[in-house]
């Protein structure tokens, strides 16, 4: 809006007035208060939806707001409609985020000084780095431009955390406030909750509550859940590969990442490739231990084969002790990752007595693992990759074509031996050794892929990626062992038995690093480590067909998140729930350790139930005056209120009031809808119904997810670091409550990445007011409208229309297609109303009409734009009571034969206005002498259009052919086959030439089967529903206006007087005869 006008400036702020205003109206009345039902809720009756609670380190910003307004679009239409609706809103501080900024504040007044000076060469300006959609760190720095800091280098290019803090807006002397994490819980959520009070959240804020041991309540509700979920045997403690930051020294779940959501452990087997004596002069340290390349492999079935191993001359590689006899030569990377695992003299840290090169490698004698080739050597290889892996790669040219095209490249030149040192005697006895059979590529199935790709060199790296995924696919599904202890065995079952062989026998170990990389939100780049913690069973079977059960029975939004379920079962294991550093509610058996954040956060949409009851309007539980004592709040009380256990006799809480808490839960329980990020449905959807399953009756078990896409700020990825990043209330600041609601509502539907363009929101600011000019407009002469019941041709149209946007947006909104309703209910319903002003012409609009639209409109737009809604609702229309609950429109069912009358009205008065223009241009050029188009006035052209309103001679007996060969159950045709031969049977086939008929219909039986098939039987009567000739005629005036003649006349083409008065232009009427459907005109010009 900055570009705009000041006159934009005053319809946005004219909208932000009507805002605030409204807001007052609803505070007065508590119109979102929610209460339960007297007893069990009916089918429709209520409606219960919630929303993932977002994490309070910053500001809420659009990527919130726009998952958010699916729930709440949701959520107003229901109330609309009738129901009684919950949406109730919390402020998730679990975890970790808010721990390490706040410790991240404490280091830098450390050593930086309070308030911190950066040295000059921290202070030059930097780019930050990008931060996930989810992140909520505030609104966006300036685009910062210039080289990076030393400082930042180091840092990973983060800022400060008091850089980003004030970014935000906050001075020196609070933001050290920030040191202490309870600042954040107490200074973050009550701007949040004001932020979606301006959204026009049709919330019930009583309901509200934080999350960690600073609420007691939600405190005692979570410790109820994890004891339950351990006597049910959910929860159990175990050692496993988990990724892990070394800075927090604990587990990194994915809502603890910077990067690298949903990303896993990578199991590997690191074979043990021993060098052999006599040592380098570099390994002089090593003498007296047993040294080992160690090469981390996905395919330990295909050692036999191995030729040699791989080194990067110019990598960094270290001799790392593992025990106090082995040392394993590897990048400080994996070796780091291994310390994690019990592989390192120091646990989780690496004991490096050598740094070396891949230069230092060069020539090794190694001794491998199964190996046909007793001594093997340590080759370069350019494209090796240090940041996966160990940086140390084995080599088997027969099964892996890289292996395949570097290992014959080094044996065909000379040179490059040379240049790196690489004796003949390393490399030219060497053959290829078959292991592995696989039908159609043989026993060399590397040689074979790549002659068969014709890949020449090393560098065709997307021919190579092709080779690699046919080799190795048919290689693991298809192959059989050509070798070995278990020759003649399937490599799918060969394959772990090998690999447990080798680890058995100390040749290997496994080994586990993360599949890609993963920032924690302290900085530090995470390992994988192999941890003893508590774990929930979520890989067990059982449980999980449970999940499965649930999911079968649930309502996805849209069908394709299914599919996202169904994926994440298939890998989902064990998930570790315990933390050792961070916020949140203490394991109850093991306090030592915190609840993760995505295991506190499962079922919670329970507690809403009962929240106001505990809470008194105290989102903390904490600062005001309870009614019920935390410690009153005890498993048998939890249990029976959502699990229908016995009363709690001995509890001290008041027996009327524990019955309306176990009957507020009965009646909004199960909830119907969640809406969330499609991103969470790898974690916290999923944990969501494996709880609810676990803990829950079937019939509370949850009825619906709607998930969607990220959002993009003008078709470009919202981020703070490019400065393409909007805060909620920046939102609303700029464009108002409305029209940012507006603009998200355009945004988009699906999974699909949706698209916030803020040439939308301003365009809403400019619809809306309008649209509220208009009202005010009409209403103010209103003595001008014509009264008395629709009684023209306009107003049976304009009625029909608003019955066909009641229905239709309906649909849109019951499928939670937003954008949908906001083309049916707004922008095509619009259309509607300026089409039916010009169609009234000097008549002028019908009064009852054109209340009812108002009315109509109002409602649809009420739950995308209520503040707007409600001014007019009360200030325009002075209906009392509320627009948000105001009751879904009444409406008669569509007349589709009308629709179809007024489409046939439309589409005639376009073809005949590309009919005229076509006949000036044409009389134009063809006639120089003729009068200039300056002359060609309305007055000087008669428009003459001929209708023909029913079919016959041969069309007539096609469609008697094709109706009589229609399925109208299945909508489908009988064979062409038969269509054919009841053609030739026909009085049309048996007059004269069949062939030259055939040629004739066959075009015309094409498109009415392709039209049946559409729209149904219908296509293929002889005639329209309605009458054409009396369409036209009783529009005849609206016909004029809009082609722009006086004189325009209609005529049946099947009258001969009527014909004869097209005169000379009679020949259009046969080169261009006029069908059902389809009218001629003609211009005669005097």
């Amino acid at each position: 809006m900055a570009t705009e006008s000041g006159k934009a400036f005053t319809r946005r702020d004219r909208l932000l007035e009507i805002e605030k205003k409204v807001r007052g109206w609803w505070d007065e009345k508590d119109v979102f208060r929610a209460e339960a039902g007297a007893g069990p809720a009916k089918p429709g009756e209520k409606f219960f939806g919630n929303f993932p609670f977002p994490y309070m380190n910053g500001f809420l910003h659009l990527g919130h707001a726009f998952s958010l307004s699916k729930l709440e679009f949701a959520a107003a239409f229901h109330r609309l409609d009738g129901a009684n609706v919950l949406l109730p809103f919390g402020f998730h501080c679990t975890g970790m985020p808010i721990k390490a900024s706040a410790d991240k504040v404490a280091r830098e007044i450390e050593k930086f000084g309070n308030p911190p000076v950066f040295s000059k060469e921290v202070e030059e300006p930097v780019e930050s780095q990008p931060e996930p959609e989810d992140s909520s760190a505030g609104p966006p720095p300036d685009k910062f431009k210039g080289k990076k800091s030393k400082a930042v280098s180091k840092s990973g290019g983060q800022m400060f955390q008091w850089e980003i803090m004030r970014s935000i807006g906050l001075s020196d002397s609070e933001i050290a406030e920030f040191q202490k994490p309870g600042k954040w819980l107490t200074y973050f959520p009550p701007l949040a909750m004001q932020d979606l009070k301006d959204f026009g959240l049709g919330c019930d804020w009583r309901r509200s509550f934080i999350t960690t041991e600073m609420n007691p309540y939600f405190d005692s509700f979570v410790q109820w859940q994890m004891r339950k979920l351990k006597d049910m045997g959910k929860i159990v403690k175990d050692k496993r590969y988990t990724v892990y930051s070394p800075l927090d020294d604990q587990p990194c779940a994915d809502h603890d990442r910077a990067s690298g959501e949903g990303v896993l452990p990578q199991d590997y087997t690191l074979i043990k490739m021993e060098v052999l004596p006599p040592f380098p002069l570099k390994f002089k340290a090593l003498e007296g231990r047993k040294v080992f390349l160690a090469a981390a492999t996905l395919r330990p079935e295909t050692m036999y084969g191995q030729t040699n191993a791989w080194v990067l001359p110019d990598g960094k590689y270290g001799a790392f002790e593992v025990n106090g006899t082995d040392v394993f030569i590897l990048t400080e990377r994996a070796a780091l990752n291994l310390a994690y695992q019990g592989f390192s003299k120091t646990p989780k840290h690496p004991s490096c007595l050598v740094e070396l090169t891949g230069y230092d490698l060069i020539g090794l004698p190694l001794k491998s693992p199964l190996s046909f080739n007793k001594v093997i050597y340590a080759l370069p290889l350019l494209t090796i990759l240090t940041d996966k892996g160990t940086g140390i790669v084995t080599s088997v040219p027969s099964d892996a074509p890289d292996d395949y095209m570097a290992f014959w490249a080094l044996k065909a030149k000379p040179a490059f031996r040379e240049k790196y040192g690489v004796k003949d005697e390393w490399v030219v006895p060497f053959e290829i050794v078959p292991i592995i059979n696989i039908p159609e590529l043989g026993d060399k199935a590397a040689e074979k892929v790549c002659l068969d790709l014709e890949i020449k060199s090393q560098n065709e790296k997307e021919k190579l990626a092709e080779a690699k995924r046919l080799t190795y696919l048919k290689g693991f599904t298809d192959g059989t062992m050509l070798v070995g202890e278990y020759a003649g065995m399937k490599v799918q079952e060969a394959k772990p038995l090998i690999r447990t062989k080798l680890i058995e026998t100390g040749e290997a170990v496994m080994y586990s690093e993360p599949e890609k990389r993963v920032m924690s939100r302290s900085g530090d780049e995470c390992v994988v480590a192999l941890t003893d913690q508590w774990y929930l069973t979520y890989d067990d079977p059982q449980w999980k067909e449970s999940v499965e059960e649930c999911l079968s029975r649930m309502n996805l939004y849209p069908d394709e998140t299914k599919h996202g379920f169904e994926h994440t079962l298939s890998w989902l294991n064990r998930w570790a729930c315990s933390r050792s550093f961070g916020l949140g509610t203490r394991i109850p058996w093991d306090p030592e350790f915190l609840v993760e954040s995505l295991s506190d956060s499962t079922i919670y949409m329970a507690y809403y139930t009962v929240a106001h009851f505990l809470h008194n309007e105290d989102m903390y539980g904490a600062n005001k005056t309870h009614p019920i004592k935390p410690k009153e709040m005890t498993d048998d009380v939890w249990n029976f209120i959502f699990c229908d256990g016995p009363y709690p006799a001995s509890s001290e809480i008041d027996s009327s009031v524990l019955g309306k808490m176990k009957k507020e839960f009965e009646y909004w329980y199960p909830f119907d809808l969640r809406v969330s990020g499609k991103d969470l449905i790898q974690n916290h959807l999923t944990f969501c119904i494996f709880n609810h399953t676990a803990i829950m009756a079937k019939h509370h078990w949850p009825r619906g997810f709607r998930c969607n896409g990220h959002i993009m700020l003008n078709s470009e990825k919202m981020s703070k670091s490019t400065g393409n990043f909007k805060t909620l209330r920046q939102a609303i600041d700029e464009f108002s409550a409305d029209a940012t609601r507006f603009s998200l509502a355009d945004a988009g539907d699906g999974v699909d990445d949706a698209n916030f363009v803020f040439e939308t929101a301003n365009a809403a600011i400019l619809r809306l007011t309008k649209e509220i000019a208009w009202i005010e407009e009409v209403l103010a002469a209103e003595a001008s409208l014509r009264t008395g019941p629709p009684s023209t041709f306009a107003d049976r149209v304009f009625e029909n229309e608003i019955n066909i946007a009641v229905e239709t947006t309906k649909k849109n909104y019951e499928k939670y297609m937003f954008r949908e309703a906001l083309k049916t209910g707004f922008y095509d319903f619009q259309a509607a109303r300026d089409e039916y002003r010009l169609s009234c012409g000097g008549e002028g609009m019908n009064h009852g009409l054109v209340w009812r639209f108002i009315d109509v409109q109002t409602r649809l737009i009420t739950p995308i734009c209520p503040h707007y809604a409600e001014h007019v609702w009360r200030e325009r229309l002075m209906k009392d009571g509320f627009a948000v609950n105001a009751g879904w429109p009444i409406a008669d069912s569509p007349d589709e034969t009308l629709k179809a009358a007024n489409k046939y009205l439309q589409d005639s008065i376009v073809l005949t206005r590309k009919l005229l223009q076509k006949q000036i241009t044409g009389s134009k050029k063809s006639n120089k002498k003729a009068a200039p188009v300056a002359t060609l006035t309305e007055e000087k052209i008669t428009c003459l259009i001929y209708v023909d309103e029913e079919f016959n001679g041969w069309k007539a007996e096609c469609l008697n052919i094709l109706r009589n060969k229609f399925d109208r159950k299945t909508g489908t045709f009988a064979p062409d086959e038969e269509i054919l031969e009841a053609l030739q049977k026909s009085s049309v086939g048996q007059d004269g030439n069949f062939k030259k008929m055939q040629k004739l219909c066959m075009p015309f039986l094409r498109i009415k089967k392709d039209e049946a098939i559409a729209v149904g039987a219908q296509a293929l009567n002889l005639k329209l529903p309605f009458g054409e000739i009396e369409v036209l005629q009783e529009n005849l005036d609206l016909i004029k206006r809009k082609i722009g003649l006086k004189s325009v006349e209609i005529l049946p083409a099947t009258d001969h007087d009527a014909k004869a008065k097209a005169g000379a232009l009679s020949s259009l009427l046969d080169q261009n005869p006029p069908s059902p459907g389809n009218p001629t005109a003609v211009f005669l010009i005097w």
